[in-house]
């Protein structure tokens, strides 16, 4: 049987069967997927390089909505009112770090600032900063391009075993 040994949980030596595979997600099940978890990462351009930061998310009409501050690197993001927005990658995964099975999910699109005050208030409520600093804004990330994938386990394989 074809096999890899992992550090699980503890330190322990966990075997996962190699005969693993990845099914591309049509868009539906990638923002269905998507809309199950609440933290994700968006990456942007900060200063002419790469950045990631760690946010929290919900879907709304197929668009990830997150909050931001004026004064922080995503305050960056605001877009004239003339632009369609300002490029941006967003990525959400749930992963199990001891089967390596899960799903991964990337939306690339424009992010816009929500500009109207009804909806910022009821942004406000669903998604709560995790730090204390207030936040003043929220961004609406329009997909245009939707990938993902689950990596499966083959079902005839025996269940990854714990060792001690």
């Amino acid at each position: 049987m074809d096999q890899e040994a992992v550090r699980g949980p503890g330190g322990r030596c966990v075997e996962t069967t190699a005969a693993r595979h990845m099914r591309e997600l049509d868009r539906a099940e990638a923002l269905r997927l998507l809309s199950t978890v609440s933290l994700g990462r968006i990456v942007f351009t900060h200063h002419a390089l790469p950045a990631v930061r760690p946010v929290n998310h919900f879907v709304s009409g197929g668009d990830i909505v997150i909050r931001i501050h004026e004064d922080g690197a995503l305050g960056a993001l605001v877009a004239p009112a003339d632009a369609p927005g300002v490029v941006v990658a967003y990525e959400a995964d749930v992963i199990d770090p001891v089967t390596h099975l899960g799903w991964s999910v990337v939306v690339t699109g424009y992010a816009r600032v929500v500009a109207d005050a009804d909806e910022v208030d009821r942004y406000a409520h669903l998604l709560h900063p995790w730090v204390t600093h207030p936040m003043t804004g929220v961004l609406r990330i329009r997909p245009d391009l939707v990938t993902g994938f689950r990596l499966e386990g083959d079902p005839t394989r025996p269940v990854p075993a714990i060792r001690g």
